[in-house]
């Protein structure tokens, strides 16, 4: 069964879908029913050194990836608080979208960054759009390739193949098995897939006690609030750690017109995902 990361759309909650029965095309809609597909579009964001980072965004996605999430913003700012999160490290982010908080990372000097989404070729070409277009990346010392690439990554899958654009551990030129850090800004919401995420941190971070997964989310929808933090009881299933760390409210929600408690559409916290000390390997780095 293929395993789709779909974002439900928070602002639409009454778009239930029903089976249409076989009509012989009698009610099939003309050619130009529908709207076209809205154009691609651009955010911007303004690091604390007052450069900014153009992200250009696609049209429309079942994805959701049309969007910039609040838990991004937040997730991005807080690495410029404290850049010793990424600096020098290897980063991997899960449904990243527009990819934001990976780049942050990348400016911020992490070792290698591997941002991803749905391998939708729409999806990827935007990913390394926004990476190609922003001034504040160069390439490495060899002037051949920049600390971030975009890939595509399916929740729960095998890892092994993003493991392959980490630089060698090692004099023997072996790839490490895992991330230091691994970023999941506003993903909760998908319910159906906590399991799915969860197994990929399980299989993508690595296992040292300063490694971290970057949990970092809005309940979108008030009401299931509930379910979204769920998310952490699978997590804890598996044995993880869980810590919150932030907890920040943004001037306004960011769809102002959806129903609910607003002060919870305008909150997003962010929580530590570690392992256990007795299930990281035995390394002094």
């Amino acid at each position: 069964e293929d395993i789709i990361q779909q974002k439900t759309p928070p602002k639409n909650m009454s778009s239930d879908s029903e089976n249409e029965g076989e009509t012989g095309g009698l009610f099939q809609d003309p050619t130009d029913y529908y709207p076209p597909t809205p154009p691609p579009t651009t955010e911007s964001y303004t690091m604390r050194n007052g450069k900014s980072i153009t992200l250009h965004l696609v049209g429309h996605s079942s994805l959701e990836a049309h969007h910039l999430w609040n838990g991004s913003r937040i997730v991005s700012e807080y690495f410029e608080e404290h850049p010793e999160e990424v600096k020098g490290r290897t980063v991997f982010e899960l449904g990243a979208a527009a990819g934001l908080p990976s780049i942050v990372a990348a400016i911020l000097g992490a070792k290698k960054v591997v941002v991803t989404d749905y391998p939708d070729p729409e999806l990827i070409t935007t990913m390394w759009k926004n990476i190609r277009g922003c001034e504040m990346l160069v390439p490495d010392d060899d002037g051949e390739e920049m600390n971030i690439v975009a890939d595509g990554h399916i929740w729960g899958a095998n890892p092994e193949p993003l493991f392959a654009h980490l630089p060698a551990a090692g004099s023997d030129g072996k790839k490490p098995a895992g991330f230091d850090v691994l970023i999941l800004a506003d993903l909760l919401f998908r319910h159906s897939e906590h399991k799915n995420m969860v197994k990929s941190i399980e299989t993508s971070l690595r296992r040292h006690p300063d490694s971290k997964a970057f949990v970092v989310f809005c309940s979108y929808r008030p009401w299931l609030q509930h379910k979204d933090l769920a998310f952490f009881d699978v997590a804890r299933e598996k044995g993880f750690i869980v810590e919150k760390f932030l907890e920040r409210k943004t001037e306004r929600p960011l769809f102002e017109n959806d129903p609910g408690d607003e002060e919870i559409r305008k909150t997003v916290t962010g929580w530590f995902i570690r392992w256990p000390k007795e299930a990281c390997e035995a390394t002094t780095n």
